[in-house]
């Protein structure tokens, strides 16, 4: 459980630190234009503003905390498995 929950901690730490720039390459990726991208980010972010970089932050942490957890757990699992100790065990 400790494993699980370290690694759902992790994933909530790296959803907050990348959803704004996904949401950016998201919304630029459905656009076509042949402007600069600093241009193209200029105007989107105009658009959406700083509040809209962070909509859909709750699907995200939900979705990444939880594979985080598990990958964490089955990384731990596989080593116990091995007979190895797991991370941070003594």
């Amino acid at each position: 459980m400790i494993t699980f929950l370290s690694g759902y901690w992790a994933g909530i730490f790296c959803a907050l630190v990348s959803h704004p720039a996904d949401t950016m390459v998201s919304l630029l990726n459905k656009r076509s234009s042949n402007a600069p991208v600093g241009q193209q980010i200029k105007g989107l972010y105009g658009e959406i503003g700083f509040k809209g970089l962070w909509n859909g932050l709750l699907a995200r942490i939900i979705m990444v905390g939880t594979l985080t957890g598990l990958q964490w757990w089955i990384y731990d699992s596989f080593k116990v498995a091995c007979g190895l100790q797991t991370t941070g065990g003594k």
